[in-house]
This record gives C-alpha cells, structure tokens and sequence, in this order.
C-alpha cells in the first residue's frame, strides 16, 4: 500500500529524486576522498618537507570542501522542494477525497477528525 502510494505521488518529481541522490552521492564521495589526501599530503609533503606539494595538494583539499558544500546545499534544496511539493499533492489529493464523502460518511469519522487528518503534515 504504501509503496504504491509513493510511487504514485513520487512519479511526477522522478528528476528532481535523480539531482538529489546525484549530488548525495557526490558530497559523500567528496566526504570520504578528504581523509586520504589528507593522509597524502602527511605521508609525502610532510615527511619529505615539502612544502609546493603541501600547499597543492591542500588547495586541492579545500576545492573538494568547496564541491561538497555546493553539493550539500543543492541537495538540501531540492530535498525541501520535492518534500513540500509532495506533502502539498497529498494533502490536496487527501482534502478532495473528504469532499467526495457523504454526510453520513463525514459523521462516521467526525469533522474534526476530517479537518485535523486534510490539514496536517
């Protein structure tokens, strides 16, 4: 039911899903290639004292921070946005099918269980 339910609500957002798991997958790469230049520039530009290779590598060091935090706030963008579309389709689709009920079935359930369930998150 649920996965249904999700694939039937996720259809309309598949690009925005891909950009989001894209730049997920990037900024974990990136997360986890720091350590080991970081491991490289102690293992070849520290012991061996020097200093050009030390500064290029950790320049290439602080581009890689700069590509993950590019790729952390896109994803964070996107996430938000799709996450709000989403739950905005569900409520919309959750509110017309209260409308569709008859009176009996509106007191079946209660008003203010109805309003409670089509107007929260």
């Amino acid at each position: 039911m649920l996965i249904r339910l999700l694939r039937t609500y996720l259809r309309p957002y598949k690009r925005p899903i891909a950009l989001l798991v894209l730049l997920q997958f990037l900024q974990t790469c990136a997360t986890l290639y720091l350590p080991t230049l970081n491991a490289d520039i102690i293992d070849q530009g520290v012991v061996n004292g020097d200093t050009g290779y030390i500064l290029g590598y950790g320049g290439l060091m602080i581009g890689i921070s700069l590509v993950q935090v590019v790729c952390n706030i896109g994803a964070v963008y996107y996430g938000a946005r799709t996450a709000s579309a989403v739950g905005r389709d569900l409520r919309a689709s959750v509110f017309d099918r209260v409308q569709s009920f008859s009176a009996r079935e509106v007191g079946h359930f209660g008003a203010p269980s109805l309003i409670t369930r089509t107007t929260n998150d």
